[in-house]
């Protein structure tokens, strides 16, 4: 039996607008008719037709999250997030990988209506803020990461420079002097990769230690590969590092990888950190220790923002909002510790 709004007005005994305005959440509803009406609903089975609302409203009830790489754990476990904050809401969350193509994003920016969405949140790498402020496309956006700064748009991020400053701080304290970092790409200031070097090398001035040029290992990419490859490159050196952060714990975890190789532990030789919380990161040997940014808040703060932009209500002018992160000390860098 398909169940209407009004068969839960009369199980309610309220009428068909108050039933109306709790489904949809138009109105405030007081609390005792609010649970009256959500009993009635539960009671009788009722599941609205979303697709028909959407069409009513005239959305699709799709909305869109890109980012440069599916197959890294951090936005697999940031799009599990948002998936589940938007079903939540009504809507239907598609996934679209740019692989950091700057065509791509580009495509997605000037006319995200190539796919039937409302809105799109995106992690920006190869594009800047002129070609967001360039953008003509009128799909609500919100950003994620750090690839753009200064827009009149939702702007979710984290903020590189304390979280990387905070990985270098927890090496100094454990003793390590010669410090590396893994994972510098040049290009924009204001890109990760430039924010987290900052970190490091405010970490160390801070300290009084100098910031050893050799220390500084770029890398191509942000993988395990190039964090093999890069710890490989400063092991070779004639005074190597005690200690290293990587950009993101897949670099760390790559870097791991070279240790091992070369007959090197983790911390007893060379401590190691990253960033991210990836849970790779949990069941590596030695676990590995690293700074935690708040993915399920960055997730549903982004999918909340994007979807009350939709929606038009009452939604502060664009802004950016740095989500909270934790160090969380494991093996990598001393005894057993963290979750």
């Amino acid at each position: 039996m398909v169940v209407s709004l009004k068969d839960i007005a009369a199980r309610a005994g309220v009428s068909l607008a108050t039933v109306s305005n709790v489904v949809n959440g138009y109105r405030p509803v007081g609390e005792q008719t609010r649970r009256r009406v959500q009993r009635a609903i539960d009671e009788l089975g009722y599941s609205p037709n979303l697709s028909a609302r959407h069409l009513r409203r005239g959305r699709t009830g799709l909305i869109a999250l890109a980012v440069p790489e599916l197959n890294n754990p951090y936005f697999a476990e940031l799009a599990e997030v948002a998936i589940r904050q938007a079903a939540e809401l009504g809507y239907t969350l598609l996934m679209e990988n740019t692989a950091a193509d700057r065509a791509t994003e580009l495509a997605l920016l000037r006319d995200a209506q190539r796919h039937p969405i409302d809105g799109l949140i995106l992690s920006p790498v190869r594009v800047g803020r002129a070609e967001v402020l360039a953008r003509t496309a009128d799909t609500p956006l919100v950003l994620i990461g750090e690839g753009v700064y200064d827009v009149p748009h939702d702007h979710i991020a984290i903020d590189n420079v304390a979280a990387s400053r905070t990985a270098v701080a927890h090496l100094i304290a454990l003793g390590r002097r010669r410090i590396a970092f893994i994972g510098a790409s040049p290009g924009d200031d204001r890109h990760s990769a430039q924010l987290r070097l900052r970190g490091y090398r405010e970490a160390l001035s801070a300290a009084g230690l100098p910031a050893y040029p050799q220390l500084v290992a770029p890398t191509e990419r942000f993988g395990r590969r190039d964090g093999r490859r890069a710890m490989a490159g400063l092991l070779a050196l004639d005074e190597p590092p005690d200690a290293v952060l990587g950009y993101n714990d897949l670099v760390a975890i790559g870097a791991l990888r070279a240790l091992t190789e070369a007959g090197r532990r983790a911390p007893d030789d060379v401590a190691l950190i990253g960033i991210d919380d990836i849970e790779e990161g949990r069941f590596s040997s030695p676990t590995l220790s690293t700074v935690a940014p708040d993915k399920d808040e960055i997730g549903r703060l982004a999918v909340r923002r994007l979807v009350a932009r939709i929606e038009g209500g009452e939604v502060p002018d664009p802004f950016t909002v740095q989500t909270p992160f934790v160090l969380v000390p494991r093996e990598s860098t001393g005894p057993a510790g963290g979750g």
